[in-house]
């Protein structure tokens, strides 16, 4: 017969469950946003246009699943945005 689990450890897992889901959600989004920078530095503006697309899904996904605050999704796809507008601004 197993021992009871103290709720402190049913705690612990939960939360340890948790924060691995969340990595990997991070991680997905840093992912996106590396690929997006690496696009705009090469001067690619279709595949920037593509990349950052997917970037802005995968941050309001991590929003909507409270992962990440509506103001650190903001923040980052205005900065990425910013990125954008002053590599390929109309000459």
């Amino acid at each position: 017969m197993a021992g009871k689990q103290t709720s402190a450890e049913k705690r612990y897992a939960q939360s340890e469950v948790r924060r691995l889901h969340n990595k990997a959600i991070k991680s997905t989004c840093k992912t996106y946003a590396k690929q997006f920078i690496e696009a705009v530095h090469a001067k690619d503006q279709k595949l920037a246009e593509e990349k950052y697309k997917t970037l802005q899904k995968e941050l309001d996904s991590a929003r909507s699943k409270g992962v990440l605050t509506r103001n650190a999704v903001s923040r980052k796809k205005s900065r990425m945005m910013k990125l954008f507008n002053v590599t390929f601004e109309a000459k």
